[in-house]
């Protein structure tokens, strides 16, 4: 079984850098991504967050596609809960009329954000909003412009009318979101990088494939989003990784949520209302040489199943960045896996 290789670029901004260079990271990283041969190029959605600068993925996503050709760009994922589904529908279709058959819309069950961001965005009662299935069922109907007759929005179209629509794609950490990507019959992406627990993760991509049912795939398509380093030597790549930490809040309530600083988490849980504790933890990162890395990435091959990983590189540095999705490539060129 060939691997793809795909990309999850969070537009990260280092201590001293404008947004605007960290954007201009992003750019010409797509365009490498494009000219080394990657599946997809995926911007993620942050808000209130002093580490990331992608808040707005639609927008970005635009701007990408204008500056590539063939690569297929897309959401890693936009947060569905803040948003009308209709209006999500609307700047897709926009997209997918921009550059036909090259965009994806990848939906995150996450904030994307902390509590005071949540509350700005949302601006309402919480309680009485639907949930986050019921939004993704709307959206697929907006999507495919296929409201039943009942629905209170029937005659109501999501305009333009692309000549194919974004395809959907659902993110998460749980088994539950396997469970709603699989009743939905979408293809779904379990961002292990966030959640490295291999039974939860296994269970999962499990769940997804024993229940699911055809929507618009006809059979299950599951795909692993990972934190991959590769370095000239398994030592320089373990001196890039041990830069990184994940830092989790576990509240009183029974959720957890991950943050790569203390002061954040601290941050979280002080507007959380809620009692909670901090978790430090080495950030599941697969580092090392490209001959080390692609043993890892076939040997999670095999144990998952799946022909696809999107890989997120967080190296402060943008040359070595670049460098470790060059030798990554480099580390499949012996077999077709592009």
């Amino acid at each position: 079984m060939a691997l793809t290789l795909s990309i999850l670029d969070q537009t990260p901004i280092q201590n001293g850098e404008s947004a605007a260079r960290a954007f201009s990271h992003t750019i010409e990283l797509v365009k490498i991504a494009e000219r080394l041969g990657y599946h997809r190029f995926w911007v993620s959605e942050h808000h209130d967050l002093d580490h990331v600068v992608g808040s707005s993925p639609e927008v970005l996503i635009s701007h990408l596609l204008a500056k590539t050709e063939r690569i297929r760009i897309g959401s890693g994922g936009v947060m569905l809960q803040h948003y009308s589904p209709y209006k999500v529908a609307e700047n897709f279709h926009v997209l997918a009329s921009l550059a036909p058959g090259r965009v994806d819309l990848g939906i995150g069950r996450a904030p994307g954000g902390l509590p005071l961001s949540t509350r700005a965005l949302q601006q309402g009662d919480a309680t009485s909003a639907p949930s986050l299935e019921e939004k993704l069922v709307e959206l697929e109907k907006f999507l495919h412009n296929n409201l039943e007759p009942e629905h209170a929005l029937h005659g109501l179209k999501a305009i333009p009318i692309p000549p194919q629509p974004a395809d959907l794609y659902l993110l998460g950490t749980s088994v539950s979101s396997a469970e709603l990507a699989a009743a939905r019959g979408v293809p779904y992406v379990f961002a292990q990088f966030i959640n490295s627990d291999e039974a939860v993760s296994l269970e999962a991509i499990s769940t997804y494939r024993q229940k699911f049912a055809p929507g618009s795939l006809q059979k299950p398509q599951a795909i692993l989003a990972l934190s991959v380093i590769v370095s000239d030597t398994d030592e320089d790549a373990r001196g890039l990784a041990s830069e990184n930490e994940l830092v989790k809040i576990h509240l009183a309530s029974g959720k957890t949520i991950t943050v790569n600083s203390l002061k954040k988490a601290e941050e979280y849980g002080k507007h959380s209302a809620e009692a909670f504790t901090i978790e430090v933890k080495e950030a599941n990162i697969i580092f090392g040489s490209k001959e080390t890395v692609r043993a890892k990435l076939l040997d999670i091959q095999r144990t998952y199943q799946v022909d696809e990983v999107i890989i997120t590189t967080p190296v402060k540095d943008f040359q070595k960045r670049v460098h470790s999705y060059e030798l990554l490539v480099e580390a499949f060129s012996e077999s077709p896996v592009l």
